[in-house]
């Protein structure tokens, strides 16, 4: 199996040798691509829209996790979780970690992910993390908290945080985190631009409003409607379902 960016060497022999494979030409004829994920998770998307950036082919296999296969448990063993991605029955665990393998696998084609500039990419893997370490978990806590003082509590932690990527956002009046086209970043925030609506019409509260955060508001808009992404979407409804049951989950078992 030839590597990704790599082309075929020639064997010397007595006959001539073959043309070296291009990387479009190598692609359709080396590389088998999977992804192990599950519908509604915001880890498995993110994925998606990497290896839609990219244009990579891939099979897109569902798992059960409430009764993973064998060939999820074989390929993550230590967290047992998707998303997988299998190249050429390699695997690779973990959204950010598969994410940085799609960038720089398939760096012959489709935009960037990451940016090239070291300072500019450390930047990007920072508020990434931001967006899982600060911004995630209070906005899950408000959508959750079945006591009107902790779900108060929670939404104001959380616009704190998302005042945070408005001034962020708003530097140099970027269309994306990433710049002109969708990056880390935006990856990593893109789930919620697809559920916080949903959280808000569920609750019945709003939390990200165009007069509080312009720059968040249009750029969800903005995100969502970008060819990468606007394709790759669960459906709505079904989402919707999901999150309600979770919702009163929380509420009778609180």
């Amino acid at each position: 199996m030839h590597e990704p960016g790599r082309q075929a060497e020639h064997l010397i022999s007595s006959t001539p040798p073959r043309p070296a494979m291009d990387h479009q030409q190598e692609d359709a004829t080396s590389e088998k691509v999977q992804l192990l994920g599950m519908w509604a998770s915001p880890y498995v998307f993110k994925v998606k829209w990497a290896l839609s950036i990219k244009g990579v082919e891939y099979e897109y296999v569902e798992e059960d996790l409430r009764n993973k296969s064998g060939q999820l448990l074989e390929h993550n063993p230590v967290h047992k979780k998707v998303p997988v991605l299998v190249y050429n029955g390699k695997p690779v665990a973990e959204s950010d970690v598969i994410v940085e393998f799609i960038d720089e696998a398939w760096s012959h084609r489709g935009g960037r992910i990451l940016p090239e500039d070291p300072h500019e990419r450390a930047m990007a893997r920072f508020w990434a993390r931001f967006v899982y370490d600060k911004l995630k978990p209070p906005i899950w806590k408000w959508f959750t908290a079945a006591v009107e003082e902790e779900q108060e509590a929670a939404r104001e932690a959380a616009v704190e945080q998302l005042k945070v990527l408005e001034e962020q956002l708003a530097l140099g009046g970027k269309e994306f985190f990433g710049g002109e086209s969708v990056g880390l970043v935006d990856l990593s925030l893109g789930a919620l631009a697809y559920v916080i609506p949903m959280y808000e019409e569920i609750i019945g509260v709003s939390l990200v409003t165009e007069d509080r955060f312009p720059s968040l508001y249009a750029w969800m808009g903005r995100f969502l409607a970008a060819p990468p992404v606007k394709d790759h979407l669960p459906p709505l409804e079904k989402l919707e379902l999901r999150f309600r049951a979770i919702r009163e989950y929380f509420l009778k078992n609180t």
